[in-house]
């Protein structure tokens, strides 16, 4: 009896390892290519990558490929050292030769935006495996990219359409998105298009003052009994941030406007920025811009400190700068442009204004008496600022983003 019992116990026991073996021969591999990753995280895509990949873990066996300074979490692919005196796009495409290479037999390559795109489609020709694009913004809707990458805007936008078209699926980060791309390339099949939102971490951005020590609204010298309209992005003509500068000539006096605003595209939008907030200052006064880029917790104070979040993107895929704010429990203005419909509740989590750019004064002055509105009235930004944050929550929650990429992963994996 006790042999058969042990036998039994043993011949379970191989079952429940074949079985874990099983499951972890299932366990999707997934080579995850982008260009930003912490610590080197200065736009909406390298947030998105990061807080995706970190739910992303739980699901799968993820492999990071990334440019830039070395790290023990990922692997880092360098431009080609002889191209140093090249065009900026075409050190990224031989950085992305070497991302292609090292990706290795996975079931899925994930590539992030045109600066790992080309990388994501040479991976999936060379190990045969499917590519998932996630679309963060496109080329032919930021023509200005043209001042700053000058000829490498074409390589980029070449390098953008081959991935895309050749993509076995692409993900856009909102409904708005998801439109752009199926006008901009409308060779891709709509099938193959699948929209699912940025996410937010809650626990990160949150309502309330500074744990421990000072707020950054202090050093900066913001008072407390006024208040504040905040905007957080790159100076880059798709921010706005030229509008806005014009729209707040027409703010409230009392209103305190906290500009961060940093890595411009070129030296001539540094300077038409830096001229308009100087007439600016000279004409109001109560402005106050940062050009650093801050840590995390510090734009969370500024975020949870606003009476209003500010955002006047001409182009805006979807604007997970906006949930940030709402996830603050801030009150949120902004342009009617791309997702950030799909974010912002007008009359719910904040106000919109449709944007057109063949009549940009109109925008600017119904973006001053939107904002006007909001700041005025404490209870009305209040009540915003309760229901952005519990629609953020609700509907965003990064956990809930990864499952659904998992999803797009499985409809594209071969067998």
């Amino acid at each position: 009896m006790s042999f058969g019992t042990e036998g039994a116990r043993s011949a379970a026991g191989s079952g429940h390892e074949r079985t874990d073996q099983a499951l972890a021969q299932d366990r999707l591999r997934v080579a995850m290519l982008t260009r930003e990753y912490p610590p080197e995280v200065y736009g909406g895509a390298g947030v998105h990558v990061t807080q995706l990949t970190d739910r992303l873990r739980q699901l799968c066996d993820m492999t990071v490929h990334c440019m830039g300074v070395p790290r023990t979490d990922a692997v880092v692919h360098q431009p080609d050292p002889m191209l140093y005196a090249a065009n900026a796009a075409l050190q990224m495409m031989s950085a992305q030769l070497r991302m292609a290479d090292a990706a290795g037999e996975v079931d899925v390559v994930h590539s992030h935006t045109w600066y790992t795109g080309l990388a994501g489609h040479l991976a999936a020709t060379l190990y045969g495996i499917p590519h998932v694009l996630t679309a963060h913004s496109l080329e032919p809707r930021r023509p200005w990219k043209a001042e700053q990458l000058g000829g490498g805007y074409r390589l980029s936008s070449w390098s953008e359409r081959n991935a895309v078209e050749h993509a076995d699926a692409i993900i856009a980060v909102s409904e708005g998105m998801r439109l752009d791309v199926l006008d901009a390339y409308p060779a891709i099949d709509p099938d193959r298009v699948h929209v699912v939102h940025n996410g937010i971490d809650a626990t990160v951005w949150h309502p309330g003052p500074p744990a421990a020590g000072p707020s950054i609204l202090t050093d900066l010298g913001v008072r407390a009994d006024r208040p504040m309209v905040a905007f957080v992005g790159r100076i880059t003509r798709q921010k706005g941030v030229g509008h806005l500068l014009a729209a707040a000539r027409d703010f409230d006096p009392d209103i305190q406007l906290v500009l961060c605003a940093g890595a411009p595209d070129t030296e001539e939008l540094e300077l038409e920025v830096s001229t308009a907030v100087a007439e600016l200052r000279q004409r109001r006064g109560n402005v106050f811009w940062v050009r650093e880029m801050l840590p995390t917790e510090q734009i969370r104070q500024i975020l949870a400190a606003a009476t209003v979040f500010v955002c006047p993107s001409v182009y805006e895929p979807l604007g997970i700068v906006n949930l940030e704010a709402m996830a603050c429990a801030t009150a949120v203005v902004a342009s009617d442009v791309g997702g950030i419909p799909e974010v912002v509740a007008d009359g719910a989590t904040g106000r919109l204004v449709h944007y057109d750019p063949s009549v940009g004064p109109d925008f600017e002055r119904e973006l001053a008496a939107a904002v006007n509105e909001v700041a005025s009235d404490p209870v009305l930004a209040a009540e915003f600022g309760a229901s952005g944050r519990a629609l953020a929550i609700a509907d965003f929650d990064w956990l809930q983003v990864a499952a659904r990429t998992v999803e797009v992963y499985e409809q594209v994996r071969k067998p």
